[in-house]
């Protein structure tokens, strides 16, 4: 299963069509088996919805998107505001952390997520935050 990736499709109208009622401006979506996004992905946005990929896979998708939800609503209650809220969920933490790390997918622990829930980076992080 590590080695499964989503297809993507570039040059896509869903995410315009889906930044229309979501809270926040959309430049690529992860929806199970596929990534839809605006224009042309570059191989670090491939990598960051890999790792979503990866994330839904081992949550069976279905408990992915309720979390997901969960922890959006729960950071929209303590920063109140959407586009905050969306940035500290714990699934685009470790997404945004990694995806310029090339070895990440391949050495990634499931749920390693989980490490993202308390803290923005973990040790062998890669961002700058």
């Amino acid at each position: 299963m590590k080695n499964l990736k989503p297809k993507f499709i570039e040059n896509s109208l869903l995410p315009v069509w889906l930044s229309r009622v979501a809270p926040i401006e959309i430049w690529a979506i992860n929806l199970g088996f596929w990534v839809w996004c605006r224009g042309e992905l570059s191989e670090g946005t491939k990598r960051h919805e890999t790792i979503h990929f990866q994330q839904q896979l081992e949550m069976l998708f279905v408990f992915f998107f309720a979390f997901y939800i969960l922890f959006w609503m729960l950071g929209l209650i303590i920063y109140r505001d959407a586009e905050k809220a969306y940035k500290e969920l714990p699934f685009e933490r470790e997404a945004r952390c990694h995806e310029s790390n090339e070895k990440y997918l391949s050495e990634r622990k499931r749920f390693s997520w989980i490490n993202h829930i308390f803290t923005k980076c973990c040790e062998d992080c890669d961002c700058k935050e």
